[in-house]
């Protein structure tokens, strides 16, 4: 009797067990691969361009028109359900010409978000009654608890074409990411791919990370992506994407960061006229390559356009850096550059052949985002065939992603002894260089390219913060007339310079341009 029951017990538990086993396997699923299908089935059609969903009288709005109207933070998405995570959502208007769509996946099942005017508040604008009820969002804002566990604060932005932008604790926005860059500094014009559609997991309860997919699209390219993102001390979006080819590009920008400099330790203070001595999102380029060496590439404002390139094949790293997080370099109670993110890509695998670019635009105001930086690969992709990218993202102090070199401090140039010289004053830090007495002999490998001559060098220790401070002169080479008669056709000098002990090197590479 007893194992009669015993029998009727277990083969009770083995039907529950294979009816959900045939459940869960019968429940519809979503993922990357249904958003790279939906890409490569976009990609054989023509572009369709979407930036005529806006109604006029949005685009014509000025920048206070459009931030006067502001979300209802009691509509945020999941705010009545406690859960870790917010949506709020952006309205469209001035640059925002194009709206999103926006879908919540729940137990993998996608419901499409409907656009809800009752969302917003129009402050002093008299246009509400234009706007269409079935307009749509022009991007959303994530928020959830990282200064304090008792407010949820925002922490990412997917706003306009393909950028989105993060923070972690304590940090306020800076620099932004784009999902892909096309073309970017090539004559014939940029293309800017656009995110058309997201699809956002609903986050359970005691859910740590939050997924976001999204469907990208432009002339030329289309593409799925999937962003895993956690955040704390900082904030990391662990990226997948899978790019198809509805045309032929020239230069497929991997990874793309966009980024503010206009005047920083290294520029002439003269000339910017301004009671801040430094204005920046970010103040260098590092990246560190496949043969393990790390360089550190100062940002400048120049005056005209310039781009430089550097051979990267299977890249382990590259970011836009804010090192200097010292308020009295900056003195702005506003803008607060001392706070601003650096950001840091890490790529997984192997992405081959390929080099990382840094396009830098002159630029008078901080409010243009004028510095660039993505990986370009070398293969020629076919047609319609999938072209796979991951890498891990890291928005976070510069501590955080600090190279484990001796580190470049800061970049000082002044006028050097001669009429047609320069002086370097550069200073490194951390790595090996702490291991070191103070009467250790070390040299300097300086390298100048083209155009110009070493004059004289000279490495010591600064016995005010312990640092370790090169000091060289570079002279240009006047071998052309023209560059005598119109100096602003002298060519770009490159240096590079790294500190070593014997042969062996200590810090980072600083590499640097400058036009004598």
């Amino acid at each position: 009797m007893f194992r009669r029951y015993g029998l009727y017990g277990l083969t009770a538990a083995l039907i529950l067990f294979l009816s959900a086993t045939l459940a869960s396997a019968q429940a519809p699923s979503f993922g990357l691969q249904d958003v790279a299908s939906m890409a490569r089935e976009l990609a054989t059609r023509p572009f369709e361009d979407s930036a005529g969903q806006v109604p006029e009288v949005l685009k014509s709005i000025s920048y206070d028109q459009w931030r006067d109207i502001r979300f209802v933070q009691d509509k945020s998405l999941w705010r009545d359900e406690k859960l870790p995570f917010e949506l709020q959502f952006f309205h469209p208007g001035l640059f925002y010409d194009r709206t999103v769509a926006i879908n919540v996946l729940e137990k993998n099942v996608p419901t499409r978000l409907a656009f809800d005017t009752e969302s917003f508040i129009y402050g002093q604008n008299s246009f509400a009654a234009q706007i269409p009820a079935d307009m749509g969002y022009a991007g959303f804002r994530v928020h959830t608890a990282i200064n304090t566990k008792n407010y949820l604060d925002e922490f990412l932005v997917f706003l306009g074409a393909s950028y989105f932008r993060a923070v972690g604790k304590g940090q306020n926005y800076g620099l932004s990411a784009r999902g892909l860059a096309v073309d970017t500094a090539e004559p014939s014009g940029e293309e800017f791919p656009f995110f058309k559609e997201f699809w956002i997991v609903k986050p359970g309860k005691k859910d740590k990370t939050i997924v976001i997919y999204a469907l990208l699209d432009s002339r030329r390219v289309t593409g799925a992506y999937r962003f895993e993102t956690t955040t704390g001390a900082e904030t990391v979006l662990d990226v997948e994407s899978i790019l198809f080819l509805r045309e032929p590009v020239a230069k497929l920008g991997i990874a793309p960061l966009t980024s503010m400099y206009i005047f920083g330790e290294n520029s002439n203070p003269r000339y910017s006229d301004d009671f801040r001595s430094e204005v920046h999102d970010s103040d260098g380029l590092m990246a560190t390559f496949e043969n393990g060496e790390w360089i550190w590439r100062p940002l400048q404002n120049p005056k005209s356009l310039t781009v430089n390139v550097f051979d990267a094949p299977n890249i382990r790293g590259m970011g836009l850096m804010q090192r200097d997080t010292d308020y009295d370099n900056y003195l702005d109670l506003e803008a607060k550059y001392e706070a601003r993110p650096s950001a840091w890509v890490e790529p997984k695998g192997d992405w081959g052949p390929g080099k990382l670019h840094l396009v830098q635009i002159p630029s008078p105001e901080e409010i243009h985002d004028n510095i660039v930086t993505f990986w370009t690969p070398q293969s020629n992709f076919e047609l319609l065939q999938p072209i796979v990218f991951d890498y891990k993202l890291r928005w976070a102090p510069p501590k955080r992603v600090a190279s484990p070199e001796g580190q470049v401090v800061f970049t000082r140039t002044g006028k050097g002894k001669k009429i047609n010289s320069r002086l370097f004053v550069l200073e490194f830090h951390g790595g090996k260089l702490e291991d070191l007495p103070d009467d250790a002999a070390l040299d300097a490998n300086v390298w100048v390219g083209m155009g110009g001559k070493l004059l004289e060098k000279s490495v010591y220790k600064n016995p005010v913060n312990g640092n370790w401070r090169l000091v060289f002169e570079i002279e240009h080479d006047l071998a052309s007339a023209l560059s005598r008669v119109l100096p602003d056709k002298r060519p770009y000098i490159e240096m590079r310079a790294v500190l070593q002990h014997g042969v062996t090197p200590l810090t980072e590479t600083w590499t640097y341009a400058i036009r004598i």
